[in-house]
């Protein structure tokens, strides 16, 4: 798996739902597996699981303080994701902007 491109890694630890409310809570400051595992019901074991796949894809890191292992959110990989969905920007876009167009249209035949 060495080989495989980076993002591959990082669209598999984003795949799972838990995975992403975990990131959600580390966005807003770092926070101790314990604290992580609060609102789920689900085993710490299980929670470590989750982890080891953010920390694999580089999305999440460990601190050390005293004797705790806060859990940091590393963006760089989240910035790559946003990159390369970049890219498809403009077809979203012109389609948002045909709908509109369209909608408009129909406003305009509704008020005549």
């Amino acid at each position: 798996m060495a080989d495989s491109d980076p993002l591959d890694a990082v669209f598999g630890a984003l795949a799972h739902p838990v995975r992403r409310q975990i990131l959600a809570r580390l966005a807003e400051q770092d926070a101790t597996v314990n604290e992580l595992a609060e609102p789920f019901d689900m085993s710490l074991p299980a929670i470590s699981k989750h982890l080891r796949v953010l920390e694999a894809a580089g999305i999440i890191s460990r601190g050390k303080r005293a004797q705790f292992r806060p859990c940091h959110l590393e963006p760089e990989p989240l910035e790559a994701v946003a990159g390369w969905a970049d890219q498809y920007r403009h077809i979203w876009q012109a389609r948002f902007d045909a709908m509109t167009r369209a909608i408009e249209t129909m406003k305009g035949k509704a008020d005549d």
